[in-house]
């Protein structure tokens, strides 16, 4: 276990951190999980073993601290991501750069699911050094409509912040899987629900647009049970590879460990 401060209160983020090869591999989970526990398996597979990676839990979830005074907006979590990253000598040395500002270890291969997804987004445009690909597993790339009584983060920002610690999360377990609240349940509560408030509302401008403007080899991963992913056409004309994968949900990694490594192996490669 490794971590890193990443506030000026002394916050830190941690990660699990598998040693191996150059350039490292950035695993990031979704809202309410941990990135060990869905993304171990993926990591050790023997199409993506062999790199140094780091499974980062975001703060407010899993092994990071969960301060009550963080904003937990996308832009916030990416920007405490990257100070950790720096700390772990991703993109640079120790200050963030070398003496004439190049890259000096290069970027991070980001692999990151759902509200992971959308936070990498935000990381790669607003620290560009510190991602060099980016694989997105069924992220959020919109806006969302906030819908109460639905399992999801949906489902959590229709609640106010009062509603949602006075009572709201109780009725959110009930509705979410046993699998999700297994590790739902070590989120910050105000954590989860501030996050889940600011990746429903997302940034400005959207995630998807962030994404088509990067320049960086990205790719899009989303179950092939959900048809055609809306605006494949545009995310494609701007080089992202969308692939759609069988057999699987929203949890590729975890309904179809096999496609979700081959498929992730390839968009490295």
């Amino acid at each position: 276990m490794h971590s890193a401060v990443v506030t000026s209160r002394g916050d830190r983020i941690r990660w699990v951190e598998l040693p191996g090869e150059a350039p490292a591999r950035v695993y990031l989970h979704g809202l309410g999980s941990t990135s060990p526990a869905y993304f171990t398996a993926s990591a050790v597979h023997p199409l993506l073993a062999g790199r140094r990676s780091l499974l980062v839990d975001l703060l407010g979830h899993g092994h990071s601290d969960r301060p009550e005074g963080f904003a937990y907006t996308l832009e916030a979590h990416a920007d405490a991501l990257a100070q950790a990253l720096v700390q772990a000598g991703i993109g640079g040395d120790a200050d963030g750069a070398n003496a004439d500002g190049a890259d000096a270890a290069g970027g991070a291969e980001v692999i990151a699911h759902s509200m992971g997804g959308a936070v990498a987004i935000v990381l790669a445009a607003r620290h560009p050094r510190l991602v060099s690909r980016l694989v997105l597993v069924d992220a959020n790339l919109d806006p969302q409509v906030s819908v109460r009584g639905v399992a999801g983060s949906s489902g959590i920002a229709s609640y106010t912040e009062e509603e949602f610690l006075a009572g709201g999360w109780a009725e959110v377990r009930d509705r979410v899987t046993p699998h999700w609240w297994s590790t739902m349940r070590l989120a910050g509560r105000t954590a989860l629900h501030r996050s889940a408030v600011h990746l429903a509302a997302g940034t400005t401008p959207t995630m998807r647009e962030l994404l088509l403007e990067l320049k960086i080899p990205r790719g899009f991963l989303h179950p092939e049970a959900d048809g055609t992913l809306s605006g494949a056409e545009a995310l494609e004309a701007a080089g992202v590879a969308v692939v759609a994968l069988p057999d699987c949900g929203h949890n590729i990694m975890l309904d179809n460990p096999e496609a979700f490594a081959r498929a992730t192996a390839e968009l490295l490669a």
